[in-house]
């Protein structure tokens, strides 16, 4: 009989590539991969543990599929991924009838850790972070024609907010001829939209040849065939170059589209973040981005409440937003993680009500913004890509939107329109 296995993925964009070539894995020994985890005979769960709210989601996920073991429905539970990794033991200890916990260099052995649950033994164990999978075959869980490329693993930014170094490990970049090398797999495969990501792609190469090789990896995603558009995200502020601005500007795969998360302009803040630059250098440098890509569309993240924002902060804030008119804002509410620099040095926290009323403020702002942004859009024509259908309508995206996150066009079914296709849309409302 088939043993069928499924996957909940939890968590980031990163974390959905680790998925997928678990399941690459798990689909070439044999198994049977189903998309509903009641179905399966085992289900692998690889969390998030980023911030708390990933970790209430990954917890309540997981005992969700306790129950769905001790109602039959399922045999086994395998948790991997950033919380298990974090917690180890305690993981282990918390959830009894998790069959294994396992950490993320240990995502490569999957097959072998599937066949020791299905022999009834249960394991724990945590091979060096370094050593999980950097580049492999996957099976797509996005749209067929859309895949993201994950450049590198790890981070060297030791944000003080975050725990993702003590989690992930120290940054690592794919070698340049491996990520060519999947990306032309993918394209041979369908895809046409890749999103580049890292935890900070534009360090990429720092560590392999001595200096960022962001712009020249992008040129060379360009060259291949079938890649129709290229964007990346996890753009850090001070390191855009004007060669990365170079390639926005004058390669026709490469959308123009940046996404820089700042969490912050204040100065006095962002030093406390352990991040670089102020309000002045954030405003020359979106500038001059608006200036080198004119039809560039920013997308940025922000964090409200972080220890010690004084009122007066936060309407600096709000302010900036106002003025930068980002096309796409994001924003989180500090989440005190346990083990980094600021959960440990800043005791000067500040009420959930009030950061959480902060980010209430700052996003009201930024739906104006956006309509706004919207609204400008009305009469003219683009290029959009043919997502799905749903109920009356085709659901699409310009190039200006990113998958999952972005805006969406719809459009009516006045015709039959190939999903997974480009066709020129007028925006009428």
């Amino acid at each position: 009989m088939s043993i069928k296995v499924g996957m909940v993925s939890l968590g980031c964009a990163k974390n959905l590539v680790d998925s997928e070539r678990m399941l690459h894995l798990i689909r070439q020994r044999g198994y049977e991969l189903v998309t509903e985890p009641g179905d399966a005979d085992v289900v692998v769960v690889n969390t998030c543990g980023f911030i708390q709210s990933a970790k209430e989601e990954a917890i309540d996920t997981i005992l969700e599929l306790c129950q769905l073991k001790a109602e039959g429905s399922i045999r086994k539970i395998i948790m991997t991924g950033c919380l298990a990794e974090r917690y180890r033991q305690e993981a282990a200890d918390e959830f009894p009838e998790v069959d294994a916990v396992i950490g993320i260099g240990d995502q490569g052995q999957i097959i072998d850790v599937i066949d020791h649950v299905l022999a009834n033994e249960r394991m724990v164990h945590f091979c060096s972070k370094l050593d999980v999978p950097m580049s492999d075959r996957r099976v797509l869980s996005t749209l067929p024609f859309f895949a993201y490329l994950k450049i590198a693993e790890g981070c060297n930014n030791c944000c003080t907010y975050c725990a993702i170094p003590k989690i992930r490990g120290g940054f690592r970049s794919v070698p340049m001829e491996d990520v060519l090398e999947e990306a032309r797999w993918l394209a041979e495969h369908g895809v046409t939209e890749l999103t580049v990501i890292a935890q900070d792609t534009t360090r990429y190469g720092e560590d392999l040849y001595g200096e960022s090789r962001l712009p020249e990896l992008l040129e060379q995603l360009c060259r291949i065939e079938g890649i129709r558009w290229i964007r990346v995200l996890y753009c850090y502020p001070e390191r855009i170059t004007e060669e990365l601005l170079d390639v926005l500007a004058e390669e026709p795969h490469m959308v123009p589209y940046l996404d820089l998360p700042i969490q912050h302009c204040d100065e006095e803040i962002l030093r406390r973040m352990h991040r670089p630059g102020n309000e002045e250098t954030l405003r020359n440098l979106i500038t001059h981005i608006r200036e080198r890509v004119p039809e560039i569309t920013l997308r940025t993240t922000l964090i409200t409440g972080f220890p010690g924002e004084t009122k007066e902060q936060f309407n600096r804030l709000g302010d900036f937003v106002q003025d930068m008119q980002f096309d796409h804002l994001g924003c989180f509410a500090y989440s005190e993680e346990e083990g980094t620099y600021a959960a440990k040095h800043f005791p000067d926290s500040i009420p959930e009500e009030v950061k959480q009323a902060r980010l209430d403020e700052l996003m009201a702002l930024q739906e104006e913004i956006a309509l706004e942004s919207n609204r400008s859009k009305v009469g003219q024509e683009f290029d959009v890509m043919v997502d799905r259908e749903e109920d009356d309508y085709y659901v699409g995206r310009t190039e200006y939107d990113s998958p999952e996150v972005d805006p969406e066009v719809l459009i009516a079914k006045t015709r039959t329109l190939p999903v997974g296709e480009f066709c020129r849309v007028k925006i009428v409302d």
